[in-house]
């Protein structure tokens, strides 16, 4: 046994098709499915069900597959100790960032981070939080970039920035000439929001269920750009975080308005597993974000 022949078994269980996990392996299928063969010869089980449609795993295939993550996240976690001391700012880091996040974080912060840290090796992935709290939990990501919530207690974070939320609204709407607008105005209006699984929708509706404001369940949208096209057609209205308003202010049809009396807002950190020995490389990371996002903000 050994560690390769772990990767394979994962890559199978996550592809559920061996010409897939081979691709993912770099190997050919022939080889995956000689070694995993041998695997399962010296553990002495059947790991899987072979058929021409797709790949079963038996009960004992999923439970070994389960501890074979662990052992994989285990042995990254030797490398990044040596890694922690001799060169802490290098080698791969794999970050996840949510969807409302990503597009528009990572063109102000991945230039500032590969000159602060030319030999850190960053490799990016975008998914819906509970996603990405799964990947991160599982050794597959070293950190994330999103909205922190209530139930992320089990993770360490460090707190880059405090983003608010515009109002956005169709150019030619009554309000779009204002400077700002309270929450309580927005009472009895029905905004629009994101479909189920983005974080975003959720914090949106706890400030807008708490000011008397509903949501137009007429459609719900995938993305932010999906909301702000609609709104500039004259859809409705909706709450667009700021860094995602972007050059985008007082263009493409669309109006954006402070809003006060609260100021619906959320924080952005950088969460972590809270054993990771990578700490002081996250720790200079939020340092470089933090600073820079506060300059845009």
């Amino acid at each position: 046994m050994n560690l390769r022949d772990l990767e394979y078994l994962v890559a199978l269980a996550e592809e559920r098709h061996f010409r897939k996990a081979a691709e993912k392996c770099f190997v050919s299928q022939p080889t995956l499915s000689g070694q995993l063969r041998k695997l399962e010869d010296e553990l002495g089980v059947l790991l899987m069900e072979r058929t021409s449609r797709k790949v079963l795993f038996t009960p004992a295939g999923e439970a070994i597959t389960a501890q074979a993550r662990r052992v994989l996240a285990a042995t990254k976690e030797l490398r990044d100790i040596a890694r922690t001391f001799t060169e802490p700012m290098s080698g791969e880091l794999h970050i996840g960032l949510i969807p409302t996040v990503g597009p528009y974080l990572l063109p102000h912060i991945i230039p500032a981070l590969k000159r602060h840290f030319p030999e850190l090796h960053i490799y990016l992935y975008e998914a819906q939080t509970q996603t990405l709290l799964k990947q991160l939990a599982d050794g597959e990501l070293d950190c994330l970039i999103l909205a922190q919530l209530d139930n992320m207690d089990s993770f360490g974070a460090l707190p880059l920035y405090e983003e608010p939320m515009m109002l956005a609204l169709p150019a030619e709407h009554p309000w779009a000439g204002r400077a700002r607008i309270s929450l309580g105005e927005l009472k009895g209006e029905k905004l629009l929001m994101l479909e189920d699984g983005h974080c975003l929708r959720d914090q949106a509706l706890g400030f807008c269920f708490a000011a008397g404001i509903g949501e137009d369940t007429h459609f719900q949208a995938t993305s932010l750009e999906t909301l702000r096209n609609m709104v500039a057609a004259g859809s409705g209205l909706t709450l667009i975080p700021r860094l995602a308003i972007g050059s985008h202010n007082g263009g493409l049809g669309v109006s954006y308005l402070p809003v006060t009396d609260p100021e619906p807002s959320r924080t952005i950190a950088l969460l972590y597993r809270i054993h990771s020995v990578r700490r002081p490389c996250f720790n200079e990371m939020a340092k470089v974000i933090g600073k820079l996002v506060k300059e845009l903000l």
